[in-house]
């Protein structure tokens, strides 16, 4: 199953006062909680997609761009109360390489890594985080809905899931969105053009106050533009689910300030790069498609633009690693590392790309020194995690002193993130191998609650707490497992009655 949706949103609320925006209508009768519910309800589905794609350095450089514009969205008074406290605010990578990005109930998004890859500027993908961003909050899903009122929440999601299914399989999406009710409301998802051009101007205001280049939005639609006109051959689903017209785009236009003849110097966005080029290595299909990576790695014309030079050998090194030519992939790693970057972001990705190289390798102080002596973000520290627990010697476990310190910092990260499922199965290796069975089935159960599967929280629980039943001297960590079983044990209740 793709991660391919029509671009159906959720909730959001009224925008600050004094904006000079027509309101489309009435948010309808879907609650912020009943938004959430269905969100989770989708969400849960594409977290186990194997197209779902956790890449700690890309969702990170994702991540760079979101936050300033949901911080954006709260100053303007589009993100406010309940919807800001209880929606999810995460976006889902996905390996497809076609070009798209959608937006969920309950504040989900997605994001191709196709999109990523066809860009040039990190303001172009901010662009349409602001655009997905805008469906939200103004709560174009809940119009939608209270346009026919025959159309249930979980219908709606039924719908939705039915649209991701049948990018792959046609007939089993079909069978998803079954019976004739949900067949004539599906048609319903794509957003009225009234609703896309609100989302055009909300999200162009959120991306300019962010501190992205206005410029952005136009070269996103006129990139699309260009594809429409040549004949969209599958690989921009996002042309279907957002028509783009002549008028938006010059109202787009319109928006930006006259510069001056020259005024604005040409910026090289190198970190985009890097990005496009990781985007496009993570979502190659099959040997033939890393092995082209590579080639044009080695077939660099020495004059060839640094910007270009740099994406290449950054792609041809994470192919190699991917092929698992390690000598390859450390020659090219060393051949970037030489082009001195001057933009900090781009050589830190430099450096956390030789460090996977050196994890692969099982060079722990490598990897180690790629990460930094206190890691504070999340791919240094899932690095110097993933180094700790790797033997020191072949047939060995991993060092209880090195399981200790990758536990604590851990342990630091998922109390102030608990929705962080890659760190919280690190952390129950850690816990593992330091011998606290127990604390490792919670990091386990934990890491499930992360991605909404609570069913299988719940069987870990469950023997967490036959385990300490069997007698432990961990009474506080026994007790902190009951408490989170009965928690548990609500979200499934809930979970069952949506059903």
């Amino acid at each position: 199953m793709a991660l391919w949706l029509p671009s159906a949103v959720a909730q959001g609320q009224p925008r600050a006062a004094g904006a000079t925006l027509p309101t489309l209508g009435d948010s309808g009768e879907l609650t912020v909680g009943a938004e959430r519910r269905l969100g989770e309800r989708i969400a849960r589905e594409l977290l186990r997609d194997p197209d779902y794609l956790d890449d700690p350095v890309l969702g990170d450089y994702v991540e760079q761009l979101w936050l300033p514009l949901l911080a954006a969205a709260r100053q303007r008074g589009e993100l406010v109360g309940d919807m800001d406290e209880r929606f999810a605010w995460r976006i889902l990578l996905g390996r497809d390489r076609t070009i798209n990005a959608f937006a969920l109930p309950g504040g989900w998004l997605g994001m191709h890594l196709g999109l990523i890859s066809a860009t040039a500027t990190r303001d172009e993908v901010a662009a349409v985080l602001a655009h997905e961003l805008s469906h939200v909050t103004q709560r174009h899903i809940a119009r939608m809905m209270s346009q026919d009122s025959r159309v249930s929440p979980m219908l709606m999601g039924a719908m939705i899931l039915g649209a991701a299914v049948a990018a792959r399989n046609p007939a089993m999406g079909q069978a998803v969105v079954s019976g004739s009710q949900a067949v004539a409301a599906r048609s319903q998802l794509n957003f009225s053009r009234d609703m896309e051009r609100e989302a055009d101007r909300v999200g162009f205001g959120v991306l300019t106050q962010a501190g992205f280049e206005p410029e952005g939005v136009v070269a996103m639609f006129e990139r699309l533009a260009q594809a429409s006109r040549l004949n969209d051959d599958g690989s921009f689903p996002y042309l279907r689910t957002h028509p783009l017209t002549t008028e938006r785009i010059a109202d787009m236009r319109a928006r930006i300030p006259v510069q001056a003849a020259g005024s604005t110097p040409v910026r090289i966005d190198w970190t985009h790069g890097l990005a496009a080029a990781r985007a496009k290595a993570l979502s190659s299909v099959g040997v033939d498609g890393l092995r082209v990576l590579v080639r044009e790695a080695q077939s660099l014309p020495a004059d060839a633009p640094l910007v270009r030079q740099a994406a290449a050998l950054y792609g041809g090194a994470l192919a190699s690693l991917k092929l698992k030519d390690l000598a390859q992939a450390a020659r090219l790693q060393e051949r970037l590392a030489r082009l001195n970057l001057t933009d900090s972001p781009a050589v830190r990705m430099v450096r956390l790309l030789g460090g996977e190289i050196a994890l692969a390798k099982g060079d722990i102080a490598s990897a180690l020194a790629a990460a930094g002596m206190r890691p504070s973000a999340r791919p240094e520290l899932l690095m110097a995690a993933q180094a700790l627990l790797l033997p020191a010697a072949p047939g060995q476990a991993a060092s209880a002193e090195g399981a200790a310190r990758a536990a604590d910092w851990l342990q630091t990260w998922v109390t102030d993130r608990p929705g962080d499922a890659a760190a919280w199965e690190l952390l129950a290796q850690a816990q593992s191998a330091r011998g606290l069975p127990l604390r490792a089935l919670r990091a386990e159960a934990e890491s499930r609650v992360a991605v909404l599967d609570y069913s299988a929280a719940m069987d870990r629980l469950r023997a967490a707490q036959n385990l300490a039943r069997r007698g432990t001297n961990d009474h506080i960590e026994a007790s902190i497992i009951d408490a989170r079983a009965r928690q548990v044990e609500s979200l499934l209740r809930e979970q069952a009655a949506q059903r």
